[in-house]
């Protein structure tokens, strides 16, 4: 089957990660810069990983240097930076390309089964989020402006079910004790 476990990417610190360690697990991937002025949704990314983190849920910050040269810091700066800043205790990986002839082969992957705005598989912009379920299929894409609160909803239903599934499958089942949450209005899909 087709997912996100078929990657593998360095963390800040070189050292490296399997993606199919995040099995059972709900994901959200994001391409982030400390420079850039979308960074204060590291505070709200941290959040959703205190909240949710217990229930299977997880944040994968990917660093890129694309936009803006937003991202000038190398990776063990980033890492600190981000939890000096944003008290950010999820994982941080090394700098990565999101677009061009050298993107990383999960960003591949994520754009190929998603478009962006206008009909565009590209990233435009830092902070553009992925979310993934429990079987590591890309669920919805959203955009830079997208606020992380603004996802509770989507990610509590990815959670709960995933915990139907570990149920039926007889396996460990992942707590379906989630706040409910409900949003103002629905994010923005990018």
């Amino acid at each position: 089957m087709d997912s996100i476990y078929q990657f593998n990417a360095p963390l800040y610190n070189s050292e490296n990660f399997s993606l199919s360690q995040l099995q059972g697990k709900t994901v959200l991937i994001v391409n982030t810069a400390s420079k850039c002025n979308f960074s204060v949704q590291l505070n709200a990314l941290e959040k959703l990983y205190q909240q949710y983190k217990g229930n299977g849920f997880t944040v994968l910050a990917f660093p890129c240097n694309q936009f803006g040269q937003n991202e000038p810091l190398d990776n063990l700066a980033i890492k600190d930076f981000y939890q000096d800043q944003f008290n950010t205790s999820f994982e941080v990986f090394g700098k990565v390309m999101v677009n061009g002839p050298e993107t990383h082969p999960l960003f591949n992957y994520l754009k190929s089964h998603t478009r962006g705005i206008s009909q565009n598989r590209a990233i435009k912009w830092n902070f553009t989020k992925f979310l993934i379920n429990s079987q590591g299929q890309l669920v919805a894409r959203y955009a830079p402006r997208t606020k992380p609160e603004t996802l509770k909803q989507v990610i509590e239903s990815n959670l709960l079910q995933a915990a139907k599934l570990s149920a039926a499958r007889g396996g460990k089942k992942v707590s379906s004790k989630i706040p409910l949450f409900t949003p103002s209005k629905a994010p923005l899909k990018a």
